[in-house]
């Protein structure tokens, strides 16, 4: 007897490429033993509607979209009593989950096999304030409106070149902010340019943490700081230390946490895994144990 599997697409992710396969995608998961139901999105919190609807009458549900797509449908799976296990169709431009997963990029036909194949494997889920989650960073400081700041028109155009032109574009305007940070072990008092929780390997598909450095499902997060250096030369020197895996900077702080405060002296903008996550002067960051199994 076949299971039923919930398909949410964004048509608007990785430039429109979920039709390239698409049918021959359903056709893996209908061998595989999936009665497939295909939900389009036409906009932002649709995906989260659907989950959070129909969730419940599937054994599986999966979408096809990015980071932002996925965080979505996480969102509504965590509000039901009953959730389904999840599967991943990646079709965004920085894919940070997948590449923590090892999962096919652009590659309907690839990464709808990886659901036949794959197992289950329980995964943290981030808390964001009362009622909000998130899949795998929660982020303020440098860099972090990136994605949401980059023009629709120039993903599709760029790829992921985009972001890291939007990025260099805000080097000289990076600000600091007067930071309280109350997590698991102590109190972190300073000016910083970011701070973030987060359960990944991978952020903005440009910064890699070692592997050793993270599980998926212990119910531990990464609680990364980053103080301000003073410069812009300080600044590169902070990301060459991130991107060459060295860690070695002094105004570079990585622990692992169950929860953080974050409070500042003025509202500071926050992202939810790539998307605007709204401006806060006090927010709570959590990790869920393994409250989902997610197929990988």
């Amino acid at each position: 007897m076949k299971k039923n599997l919930m398909l949410i697409i964004n048509p608007a992710a990785g430039r429109g490429g979920y039709k390239q396969n698409l049918g021959e995608a359903l056709n893996v998961l209908d061998r595989g033993g999936y009665r497939t139901t295909l939900f389009f999105t036409s906009g932002p919190g649709e995906a989260t509607e659907f989950a959070g609807e129909y969730g419940e009458k599937y054994d599986v549900v999966a979408c096809v979209g990015g980071d932002g797509t996925l965080s979505e449908v996480i969102g509504g799976i965590m509000k039901l009593k009953n959730p389904p296990k999840l599967g991943y169709i990646p079709m965004g431009t920085a894919n940070d989950v997948a590449t923590t997963l090892a999962l096919p990029k652009n590659d309907t036909v690839g990464a709808a096999n990886r659901i036949v194949k794959g197992q289950p494997h329980p995964y943290d889920v981030g808390g964001f304030g009362d009622d909000r989650y998130f899949a795998y960073i929660a982020a303020f400081g440098a860099f972090t409106d990136v994605s949401y700041a980059t023009p629709q028109n120039q993903k599709k155009i760029l790829g992921h070149l985009a972001y890291i032109l939007q990025g260099a574009m805000q080097l000289p305007k990076i600000e600091s902010y007067k930071t309280r940070v109350e997590y698991d072990d102590g109190v972190i008092e300073g000016n910083l340019i970011y701070g973030s929780l987060s359960n990944s390997t991978s952020v903005a598909g440009i910064v890699k943490l070692r592997e050793e450095m993270v599980a998926l499902g212990d119910g531990i997060s990464e609680l990364v700081l980053v103080k301000d250096p003073g410069s812009v030369e300080g600044i590169g020197e902070i990301l060459a230390s991130v991107i060459s895996h060295r860690f070695d900077s002094d105004k570079l702080i990585i622990l692992h946490t169950r929860k953080a405060k974050f409070s500042f002296e003025k509202p500071v903008a926050w992202t939810r895994d790539g998307e605007d996550g709204g401006k806060h002067t006090n927010i709570e960051l959590c990790n869920y144990p393994r409250p989902i199994e997610f197929i990988f």
